[in-house]
């Protein structure tokens, strides 16, 4: 039978160890069990499996038989015992294979390798681990610990009767919970705490006097920002230790709990030892630097010195200020480089694309740093306060050098310094930035002509410049001695033998080749930029131009092939040679992007050459229509039969097309941040409609939580602009966008709010999809409200509606939210007839996703109606769907009614385990509502378990965010605050 917060058997198997080729293996970290070739072989009977783990766990010596009967009986042994232990040794004997039990001495013993004894593999893993874990190598010995861990197979021994059996049950669970300790040690060391707390809720239920898992528990809450809970634990522990045991508890819990009331920020590193050397990744990022750098001797020489005299100092920042082309980046990677051996712990690099009408986010910056220092991205904090606190303590005691490279702003920046002594940091930037307090400004300005004229040489040759130098001269000048325009010049001169310096400068002589000639700023920028696009074949320049019209950080192949009208290979022969002159990036296989200055000039020439315009127009709606068609493939194949797809915006290029789920989604999560600036992009221009359908049919993205955020904003810029446009149709589709993400957010009122006015907007303009989605969201936010009667009237609605279009995914969905309702109103019966009507109608259209929505239902109504294991295994079978489908709201709230489930069939720990895993997945999507319900749910669990203390904070908060939405939910955790307020 299942202990309450056990560990649960899964079906019995071969465990991995090593030499599997047909030779007999055991086990003892479980049942007693054995196999051949992976087939089991019945040891037998209760005390044949007694006598089995007596001789497997002496390690191939012999044993007595007076000891066998001392291990099967202890003091009161039958009369027959002697007798009884040669019975059992023949009856193993003819199951094992020959020779392995064998009779010598008077007694018995097993003779097989060590490694094929599930015991010893694990011992054998546990050694390694420590001596990874010596080593420095966390994350090593994180994977061989847990790999010993996998080895148990539920309770040691578990059913052998006997004292020995006893007695090395015991010694081997309190070995496997040592184990288990050290192993979140480490994961607090490499910052899983926030995964980490549910495990380790269970294990403190389960073992609520050990002292050591209480202390790993509260360090685990202090570093998920739960500095209450983290309190609490230790006010249990102290009442627990008091009442059971009398006594306080150890000086290291504490110790423990003063500083984190005193807010230690130590304590964010590991206790026992600081995370040595080893475990932190030292990153090197610095771009090449080129081999023919020239000049900028002075500057070389004033950067060079900051940086190599940091070591002991305060942290550096210097900042380059200049126009852009004027060679900021290629100055700083330079001296960066120059100045590695300053810095033996590694290098950072990130272009801000400050430039650009999109500059990387801080957040996202922080993110990227802290994953190339090590960082796990599940100990990544959300926010970006908390993750550049992180940053700077990841960097403490470190000498890092940071090359932040075309910055926006001060105010982009700070985030991104380190903060710390022996670091420093090199900024590049069009702006001066006299309010980044400290850094040392530099401003660049063009070279010198002899600079120019040594860049150039280095770059073409001596022989040919010295032929014409006067040419090389007039080149370098028309450049207006700009390094990135002389460098583009002269890269062209190299690749092109047959030219002279005079035909180069001559052509730089034409003012119709250039824009504004050797004017400052982007100007000179564009001028440079004209020599290599002047140097372009037809089909080459047209593709330049196009390429650049579309907003998003790049392309891929094929949404590249859309814009230029082309098929894919020959698409892929042209970029290609565009990335051959350098004016096109490949910023991955099948991936490309502009520098922002390239893309500038390259949408100027579009504008300028491009004749007529309507051909950039027909550009961007190829684009748009690849899109759109390829996100109504991914939406179609995740909900078959859903009748959306049939009411979105006709498109007539065409789009990508899957066979596999896994491949669609692959595609629509790698091409958010592209597809959602796009949206944006197309909402000022006559396609608005298709960019709201693209919104829409990409719905997954603002479910997810993965661009909740850049769907949000999207779906607000397009409702705009058809509400500047005045066209009801495309605003009541981008309301319903906007409905879906405030519903996704727990911003119920708002949601409202949209759906409601998309249903008018449907019904003056008969636009269906509207008008069924609408009372869909109407229905489920009416429930979440307690608004009873107007869900079902709602839902009633959606039924129909839905029916009425065909859509039978569209009529299951509203039929498992009336479940709900129903459910809610205290009709179990209609609720499980409602959900199982859907499920039906899911299941018949193989709807893999929206089927688990179903079971989510259901398993929703079994439950209030007793049906508790079933209701269990209904939510487990939509988990798993929603794991697999990225569908991070729904796989928490899976696991929150799992929880709700636990509490019913008094399975507190387990309970506790599953809320605790409910609040890690929804840190930052489902709403402050929804963590409000996990909280309350998992205060219940706690207190269940003994742990009233952390239940109280965890009631306390949850009735801070009801209080703060006016939520009714409020005054049943009033109430379940008065008995312990009362206590």
């Amino acid at each position: 039978m299942e202990r309450d917060g056990g560990p649960r058997v899964p079906e019995q198997r071969a465990p991995a160890v090593p030499g599997d080729s047909g030779e007999l293996r055991f086990g003892v970290l479980g049942p007693v069990r054995a196999w051949r070739g992976g087939e089991p072989v019945p040891p037998g009977s209760p005390q044949q499996r007694a006598l089995l783990a007596a001789l497997l766990l002496r390690d191939g010596r012999t044993a007595t038989a007076g000891e066998l009967i001392d291990a099967l009986w202890g003091d009161d042994p039958p009369s027959q015992a002697l007798a009884a232990v040669r019975t059992y040794a023949s009856r193993l004997r003819k199951k094992l294979s020959s020779g392995v039990l064998v009779t010598e001495a008077g007694g018995y013993a097993v003779r097989n390798r060590p490694d094929l004894l599930d015991l010893n593999v694990a011992q054998e893993l546990a050694k390694e681990a420590e001596k990874a874990r010596v080593a420095g190598d966390r994350n090593q010995a994180r994977e061989l610990l847990n790999k010993s861990l996998e080895l148990w197979e539920g309770e040691t021994l578990a059913s052998v009767p006997g004292p020995y059996a006893e007695t090395q049950r015991a010694r081997l669970e309190e070995w496997r919970l040592q184990l288990t300790e050290t192993r979140l040690d480490l994961d607090l060391e490499v910052g899983c705490h926030a995964e980490a707390v549910s495990e380790m809720t269970v294990l403190t239920a389960a073992h609520p006097l050990r002292e050591r898992l209480r202390e790993l528990l509260m360090l685990a809450l202090y570093r998920s920002g739960r500095q209450a809970e983290a309190l609490a634990v230790y006010a249990d522990t102290r009442r627990l230790l008091a009442e059971e045991l009398g006594v306080d508890p150890r000086p290291e819990l504490a110790q423990l709990q003063r500083r984190i009331l005193q807010a230690d920020a130590e304590l964010a590193r590991p206790v026992e030892q600081p995370a040595p050397p080893a475990t932190f990744t030292r990153p090197a990022q610095l771009p090449a630097t080129v081999p023919d750098f020239t000049g900028r001797v002075s500057f070389v020489r004033e950067l060079g010195k900051r940086l190599s005299t940091v070591e002991g100092s305060v942290m550096a920042v210097s900042a380059l200020a200049g126009i852009g082309g004027v060679g900021k980046t290629t100055l700083a990677v330079h001296v960066a480089h120059a100045a590695r051996t300053y810095f033996p712990d590694g290098q950072l690099y990130v272009d801000l694309q400050g430039a650009g009408t999109r500059a990387a986010e801080p957040e996202n910056v922080l993110g990227s740093f802290l994953r190339a220092l090590g960082t796990p991205d599940t100990a990544i904090p959300d926010s970006l306060d908390d993750r550049s606190a992180l940053y700077r303590s990841t960097l403490d005691g470190r000498r890092i050098l940071v090359l932040l490279d075309n910055a926006r702003d001060a105010a982009q920046v700070r985030p991104l310094l380190p903060g710390t002594e022996g670091c420093a940091a090199l900024v590049t930037s069009r702006v001066r930035m006299v309010d980044l307090a400290g850094a040392h400004l530099v401003d660049l300005d063009v070279m010198s002509p002899e600079e120019a004229l040594q860049l150039f040489t280095r770059i073409v040759g001596q022989e040919r410049v010295t032929a014409e130098r006067k040419a090389a001269l007039d080149v370098v000048a028309a450049c207006g001695f700009l390094p990135l325009a002389i460098r583009i010049a002269a890269s062209r001169l190299a690749a092109r033998r047959t030219w002279t310096v005079s035909v180069l400068a001559a052509k730089l002589a034409d003012e119709r080749r250039r824009l504004d000639e050797l004017q400052a700023g982007d100007l000179a920028v564009k001028a440079t930029f004209e020599l290599g696009y002047g140097a372009l074949d037809p089909a080459q320049a047209r593709a330049f131009r196009l390429l650049g019209l579309a907003d998003g950080p790049d392309l891929s192949l094929a949404a590249a092939a859309a814009v230029l009208d082309l098929p894919l290979h020959d698409a892929e022969d042209l970029l290609e040679s565009l990335v051959d002159t350098s004016l096109l990036e490949s910023a991955a296989p099948g991936r490309y992007r502009y520098h922002d200055l390239v893309r500038l000039y390259a949408r100027a020439c579009a504008e300028r050459d491009e004749q007529p315009p309507s051909e950039r127009e027909a550009a961007l709606s190829r684009l748009l229509d690849f899109y759109l068609a390829t996100a109504a493939s991914v939406f179609a194949l995740e909900r078959p039969g859903d009748r959306l797809v049939d009411h979105l915006e006709q498109t007539t290029y065409p789009g990508l097309s899957f066979t596999d789920r896994h491949d669609a989604q692959d595609w629509l999560y790698a091409e958010a941040n592209c597809l959602l600036a796009f949206v944006r992009q197309c909402s000022d221009t006559p396609t608005l409609r298709r960019a709201v359908d693209l919104l829409w049919a990409a719905l997954d993205l603002g479910e997810s939580g993965a661009n909740s955020k850049d769907y949000e904003a999207s779906a607000r810029v397009v409702l705009e602009a058809a509400r500047v446009r005045g066209d009801a149709l495309a605003e009541g589709r981008a309301l319903m966008t906007l409905a879906n993400v405030h519903s996704v957010a727990g911003r119920f009122d708002q949601a409202e709010e949209e759906a409601a006015a998309a249903m008018r907007r449907a019904a003056t303009t008969g636009d269906v999809p509207p008008g069924c989605w609408a009372p869909n969201v109407r229905g489920i936010i009416a429930l979440y409200q307690h608004r009873h009667a107007d869900g079902e009237r709602h839902l009633t609605m959606a039924i129909d509606n839905f029916r009425a279009d065909g859509d039978l995914p569209g009529e299951a969905s509203a039929l498992c939210n009336l479940s709900r309702i129903r459910l809610a109103t205290g009709r179990t019966d209609s609720a499980i007839a409602l959900a199982r009507q859907g499920i039906g109608i899911y299941d018949a259209l193989g709807h893999t996703f929206r089927g688990a929505n179903g079971r989510y239902a259901l398993g929703l109504a079994l439950a209030q109606g007793g049906q508790l294991s079933d209701a269990a295994e209904r939510l487990n079978e939509a988990l798993a769907v929603f794991r697999d489908s990225r569908q991070r709201l729904w796989e928490g709230m899976a696991l929150f009614r799992l929880a709700e489930i636990d509490i019913s069939a008094r399975k507190m720990a387990q309970a506790a385990s599953n809320a605790e895993m409910a609040l890690t997945v929804l840190r930052d999507i489902g709403g402050e509502w929804r963590r409000g319900n996990v909280l309350t749910v998992l205060g219940r669990a706690l207190s269940g378990i003994g742990q009233t203390g952390r239940a109280q904070v965890c009631w306390q908060e949850a009735l801070s965010i009801y209080e703060a939405l006016g939520s009714p939910e409020a005054s049943e955790v009033r109430a379940l605050l008065r008995p312990v307020a009362a206590a």
